[in-house]
């Protein structure tokens, strides 16, 4: 069987937001109190500024953390577990209700389209007291597959 190279590819911003927006899996990784990493699952999107947006609510830890220290990273994850991930490093910001509601109006579209019934999303937000991350990206690596060294292969 043969086996598969690891590969590095560096690329552009264009470039990391045409491969971030169709991918809505990633791990953000917030610094708690005490400076170790704290990471968490979350559904992601690329907004219309190129910045990636996570839904959460004010009291989860990743908010509290972001409010303390805003310098986080998202390794952005493909569906396929084996396929191409890539790690941006940025600095986030915690948006709150009332000002939360239009910005997760976009997080949904740019990860779901279109609500059938806006108002009632909107409402739904409201009531449940949703926040959303959004975080403006600094640097990144490169996109990256897993595998064997190519001189292993």
């Amino acid at each position: 069987m043969a086996r598969t190279v690891a590969t590095t590819t560096r690329v552009g911003r264009e470039e990391l937001l045409a491969f971030v927006r169709p991918r809505h899996q990633a791990i953000l990784m917030t610094t708690r109190r005490d400076g170790r990493p704290q990471a968490s699952p979350n559904t992601c999107g690329v907004d219309a500024q190129g910045r990636i947006v996570i839904s959460t609510y004010p009291e989860r830890a990743k908010a509290a953390n972001i409010r303390r220290d805003p310098r986080v990273s998202v390794c952005v994850l493909s569906d396929d577990f084996g396929g191409p991930w890539v790690q941006v490093d940025g600095t986030a910001e915690v948006i709150d209700l009332p000002d939360s509601v239009e910005p997760l109006v976009e997080y949904f579209r740019v990860i779901s389209g279109e609500h059938p019934d806006w108002d009632e999303y909107r409402r739904a937000m409201r009531e449940q007291g949703k926040s959303l991350i959004r975080v403006t990206i600094d640097r990144w690596g490169p996109i990256a597959t897993g595998g064997f060294p190519a001189r292993l292969a």
